[in-house]
């Protein structure tokens, strides 16, 4: 697999599996509805750095961006989303993604990585912990799930 800075290009081959996480309401809170022109403009943001992980045959399988979460005397914040095709799931492409972005992360000068709204039934609150995020708290029944009813949202950190 190969790790690159995404091309406006790319998008074509990130929204299908960007629109089946967020249509299906369990990991992120952004609109289900959200228009393929709103998710182009808020994933592909001029203001992030965007990255593609791309399989053998070219394929690209998985995205994240990077960007400041915070503004000012805060901007060495980041903040990151990750998705990954869900039919490529389970194969540790979001961990080397994970990873390689963390690194990148680090070599731009933040000091650390917050997640704001982590869906507490996440899979990959398991992975973060790894990678050692810690919970900072929980907004207690914050999100409706599709399956799960109200569940929290976990704000998760680790310096960098």
């Amino acid at each position: 697999m190969l790790i690159r800075e995404a091309r406006p290009d790319d998008w074509p081959q990130i929204w299908p599996f960007w629109h089946r996480i967020v249509a299906a309401g369990e990991t992120y809170t952004w609109d289900p509805g959200t228009s393929e022109e709103d998710a182009r403009a808020l994933w592909m943001s001029p203001a992030k750095r965007v990255y593609v992980v791309e399989d053998d045959d070219g394929t690209v399988v998985a995205s994240a961006c990077l960007t400041p979460n915070y503004g000012g005397p805060a901007a060495r914040i980041a903040n990151a989303g990750f998705m990954v095709d869900p039919d490529r799931a389970g194969r540790g492409t979001g961990r080397l993604l994970a990873e390689h972005v963390l690194a990148e992360a680090r070599d731009a000068g933040y000091r650390g990585m917050v997640f704001n709204a982590v869906v507490e039934t996440n899979p990959a609150v398991k992975l973060w912990s790894s990678l050692g995020f810690t919970v900072l708290g929980t907004v207690p029944d914050a999100f409706d799930h599709p399956r799960h009813g109200r569940v929290g949202l976990h704000i998760m950190y680790r310096p960098l």
